[in-house]
């Protein structure tokens, strides 16, 4: 049973630790169990863990220096999971007081005055992380402190300590605080953080009040708002210890690894939702190539939420095509993909606008991005035979507002064609038809088969020459 008073406490043995001392036991020990740091951020296990290892074992103030999306706060919100389960706090305390070493004026009083019968609270890890986004508005009363001009009406003199009423960083004591946006903080907003982090003396209203609170501080920034002059005062910058640099996924197993973890799922409501892999791929792909597009501003970055939204919005698409059709299973097709403009298209910044504008640009992404992906599943040659069916005046025309029936119908003219659909791993009706889209498509991108759009429906069918020329 816990302890309930300061006696009753100090008779179990308990021994106060300071935060960043939780925080290096807890990961010494999570070290020596084998146990990953953040099992639920992907990509991160060889570059960004290790450092952030390193800084909680070398106790230092830590800033996260990444681009938008790139799981910064997640991991600041993670981080109280290294703290103890629960400690033990002074009852009714604003700050968290140690029970055995108070430094708010009203705790110290209380301890002269009932010794060891002062009631104690226990305080879960959870609530011993304090979270702000900087703006410039912010002022030094909401994260410091402010005097309170009910307790001063209430007949205390303004230089009495009791008249203080506390910010967040104080009610954060004995706690892990985190600011977003860091350098958004007034210049005058981040001269108050230095005497936080370093000397401890905070002054409010003129008079000096010492708080020397046990904080571990992470803050996050955009690497260029960080390093240009001006945004953030170099003193501050010195007081973190450590600057992490966090990225976006280097790999496409990643992407999708977050994409799986991050989509918005709901109640079973009698539809079955099968994504291909390799329409996961696409989705992954083209994000990937968004990064590296010159087109596109890398300075504001393209975000894993481009990911994980396009790989919403395609799958609602087919269930949006299942429940009209009537069809109890969905999966994604490649004439889907025009769902992932939208959201796309306000996550992303343009280097020019040029003729056609982001549609123009994303829709030649997308091309690349399902070029690319179909190379990777067939081999040069693997499809002749699907090609010479096609020279041989075979057509077919897809929607993505067709039935599954009718794709299966076409599939079933062409021998080869089954054989290249059954590699795709298609099990049922809906992702045949997923990969038969994928298959013309694929050729066409590859110029061995024509394409007629029209009126919502594309035909694919042979060139009249030895090889099509891929007209859209």
């Amino acid at each position: 049973m816990r302890a309930r008073t300061v006696g009753e406490l100090r008779a179990s043995g308990w021994q106060a630790k300071s935060v960043k001392q939780e925080l290096r036991d807890n990961m010494v020990a999570r070290l020596r169990r084998g146990e990953p740091l953040f099992p639920a951020i992907v990509g991160y296990d060889e570059s960004v863990v290790p450092q952030l290892e390193n800084a909680i074992l070398s106790g230092q103030d830590i800033v996260f220096l990444g681009e938008r999306g790139q799981a910064k706060t997640r991991m600041a919100r993670l981080l109280p999971t290294l703290l103890d389960e629960a400690v033990p706090a002074l009852a009714g305390c604003e700050i968290n007081d140690d029970p055995f070493a108070p430094i708010c004026g009203a705790c110290r009083a209380r301890i002269a005055e009932k010794g060891g019968a002062v009631e104690i609270v226990w305080i879960p890890r959870d609530r011993r992380y304090g979270e702000k986004l900087a703006t410039p508005d912010i002022t030094i009363a909401d994260l410091i402190g402010e005097v309170d001009p009910i307790k001063v009406a209430e007949g205390r003199y303004l230089a009495d300590e009791l008249t203080i009423h506390y910010g967040l960083l104080p009610r954060t004591n004995r706690g892990i605080f985190a600011i977003n946006e860091l350098p958004d903080l007034a210049e005058r907003i981040q001269v108050g953080l230095l005497n936080i982090m370093e000397e401890r003396d905070v002054q409010i209203r003129g008079y000096k009040v010492r708080l020397p609170l046990d904080l571990y501080v992470v803050a996050s920034a955009n690497p260029e708002d960080y390093t240009n002059r001006g945004r953030i005062i170099t003193p501050l910058k010195d007081r973190f210890g450590s600057q992490i640099r966090t990225h976006y996924p280097k790999r496409l197993e990643h992407e999708i690894a977050i994409m799986e973890a991050e989509l918005t799922r709901f109640p079973a409501d009698g539809f079955q939702t099968v994504t291909p892999g390799y329409m996961k791929e696409i989705v992954a792909e083209l994000t990937q190539l968004a990064r590296k597009a010159p087109e596109i501003s890398q300075r504001s970055g393209v975000s894993v939420r481009v990911s994980i939204c396009n790989y919403e919005n395609l799958v609602s698409s087919a269930l949006k095509r299942a429940i009209r059709l009537g069809e109890q299973a969905a999966a994604p097709r490649v004439s889907d993909l025009g769902a992932v403009l939208a959201s796309t298209s306000g996550k992303i910044e343009l280097e020019t606008v040029g003729e056609g504008g982001e549609d123009k640009v994303l829709g030649k992404l997308v091309q690349r991005a399902v070029l690319n992906v179909f190379g990777r599943c067939f081999r040069a040659g693997e499809l002749d035979e699907v090609v010479a069916a096609f020279q041989g005046g075979l057509a077919i025309t897809v929607s993505d507002t067709m039935a599954s029936a009718e794709y299966m119908q076409q599939i079933g003219q062409v021998s080869p064609l089954q054989a290249a659909v059954k590699k795709l791993g298609s099990a049922d009706p809906a992702s045949a038809a997923s990969a038969l889209e994928f298959i013309l498509e694929g050729l066409h991108l590859s110029r061995k088969l024509n394409k007629d759009v029209q009126a919502g429906r594309a035909r694919y069918r042979g060139s009249a020459g030895s090889a099509a020329t891929g007209r859209d």
